[in-house]
């Protein structure tokens, strides 16, 4: 029996199988969410906003070698007889001088770099030369190479390749070292006050939960641990042979973990965990077979979740949930230049205006460029979007030294990006034109109402809404005055204690 379809003959058992692939489409549409993230795209910079001629680092350790806020930019560059890395301040754009100023303080190859999260002046390194060094770098950029650390922290008994920050502790700084083990310092007295040793190899990646309590991490013997921060002992651990984990990220508050590596097949893959029972993975999800290692990065604020290949231009996209299937892919964002490392730009340092949600810093070393990627959310930002911009971290720790020594947990200090957000000018000569005309009107009708006397209840309320306009006008400067108030009063801060510093070394 045959049946007439579109003019086309299809069997009997045609239709079914034609039927069933329908009802497939069918519940396929039914399970896709929705998201208001699904049009985030990936907008390269312009030449200017680039950063030119910088000697990128060849070395082969598995790190971005990048580290960025928003005052300056940190790159690890080669150079000849111990490590050095450049800091340019995050507004000098364009080429960068051959003779730019660099901290060169280490006896071997820098191998990772991470700004403090609660002072932008500060940066961390950690060397091939065993050591782990501090610097503060001073307002407006280096003038000469810098040598001298602020501290210098000896511990390890291997070179050291990894460091990260406590997220919500002032004065708290772990690193891992080719030794296995993991030290917590204590930056307020310079020393270490734990060794965690329950490697047996060499730490890959190190990633805290929100609070700072638990520290997950990856190891070359292909385990996931989960970690009490402070303690160091092992609350739970992992191993799996259909994915073998390389790099670990915590899913903000969803009590979830989770990790990129290989599958059986050496396919890059990546594994959602909960971080309460490591026992088996909840899901398991292929990404392609390319070998480069894959960095996570992952955003608390709005749940999504990126996936970047070195050595690749690929970054991929998704939306995580608590619910399956966890992982909902949104796009990619495809470059035929291939990523040497990342630097993300913390949140304060976004433009909101322009409904920027994430930015990386993408450094290509044949070209010797930086290049800054936006993820943006297309839509008209005439208001603040608060739905994509909720409360976020800001630059305020939660806790002293002390007090997380002491046994505290606390969540990070969150503020609001609304104050960041300005309402964007139109572009383009004629609209210029058409908003000079409109604001010459508009002070016209001002200069009218200079001279007339409120003799009905509409020409008062129009003197009264303008007053009332032109004080948010004169409270909004007094505001930036003082905001400029208190930025002198801590350059005034730091000349001094650079002044005392250099007396007491020249007197000892």
């Amino acid at each position: 029996m045959k049946k007439q379809c579109y003019g086309l003959n299809i069997s009997a058992c045609s239709v079914s199988t034609f039927t069933k692939i329908s009802a497939l489409q069918m519940s396929w549409r039914s399970t896709y969410r929705s998201s208001k993230f699904r049009n985030v795209y990936g907008k390269v910079g312009q030449r200017e906003a680039c950063y030119e001629g910088i000697p990128i680092t060849r070395n082969v350790h598995d790190n971005h070698f990048c580290a960025v806020n928003p005052k300056f930019l940190a790159v690890v560059t080669e150079s000849s007889g111990g490590g050095s890395f450049l800091v340019i301040p995050i507004y000098k754009v364009g080429r960068v001088d051959p003779h730019h100023p660099k901290i060169c303080g280490h006896q071997g190859n820098v191998l990772d770099i991470k700004w403090c999260p609660f002072r932008d002046n500060i940066i961390a390194s950690c060397s091939e030369d065993c050591s782990v060094r501090i610097w503060e770098i001073p307002d407006g950029g280096l003038r000469r190479n810098m040598t001298e650390a602020q501290m210098v922290l000896i511990g390890h008994s291997r070179r050291v390749g990894l460091i990260e920050w406590h997220p919500t502790c002032s004065g708290i700084l772990y690193s891992a070292g080719y030794d296995g083990k993991i030290l917590l310092w204590n930056l307020e007295k310079g020393e270490a006050v734990k060794m965690i040793d329950s490697h047996s190899d060499v730490v890959l990646c190190m990633s805290f939960s929100r609070d700072g309590s638990l520290l997950a991490t990856s190891c070359k013997d292909k385990k996931l641990r989960i970690i009490e921060a402070r303690s160091g002992r092992v609350l739970q651990e992992a191993y799996s042979k259909s994915h073998r984990v390389s790099r670990v990220v915590f899913l903000g508050n969803m009590k979830h973990v989770l990790t990129t590596g290989l599958s059986r097949w050496n396919t890059r893959q990546v594994a959602v965990w909960d971080q309460e029972d490591l026992s088996v993975p909840i899901i398991e999800e292929e990404i392609d077979g390319l070998s480069g290692l894959l960095f996570p990065f992952y955003d608390a604020d709005t749940h999504m979740l990126y996936l970047a290949g070195k050595g690749d231009g690929n970054i991929r996209y998704y939306e995580v949930s608590p619910e399956k299937p966890h992982l909902q892919y949104l796009m990619e964002f495809s470059s035929s230049a291939p990523q040497k490392g990342l630097g993300v730009m913390p949140k304060r340092g976004l433009d909101v205006g322009e409904c920027e949600v994430f930015r990386f810093y993408k450094l290509i070393t044949l070209k010797g460029l930086v290049e800054p990627i936006s993820m943006i959310v297309p839509r008209k930002a005439e208001i603040f979007q608060e739905d994509i911009y909720p409360m976020t971290s800001g630059a305020e720790p939660a806790l002293t030294t002390e007090e997380w020594l002491s046994g505290i947990d606390r969540g990070p200090v969150l503020v609001s990006l609304k104050e960041k957000y300005k309402q964007p000018k139109p572009a383009g000569p004629k609209a210029a034109k058409r908003e000079k005309k409109a604001l010459a009107k508009t002070m016209k009708g001002f200069d009218l109402l200079e001279n007339v006397s409120p003799k009905s209840d509409n020409e008062f309320l129009r003197m009264f809404y303008r007053q009332q306009d032109e004080l948010k006008q004169l409270q909004k400067e007094l505001r930036d005055k003082d905001e400029r108030i208190k930025h002198l009063e801590l350059e005034l801060n730091n000349l001094k204690n650079n002044m005392t510093l250099n007396l007491s070394i020249s007197n000892n």
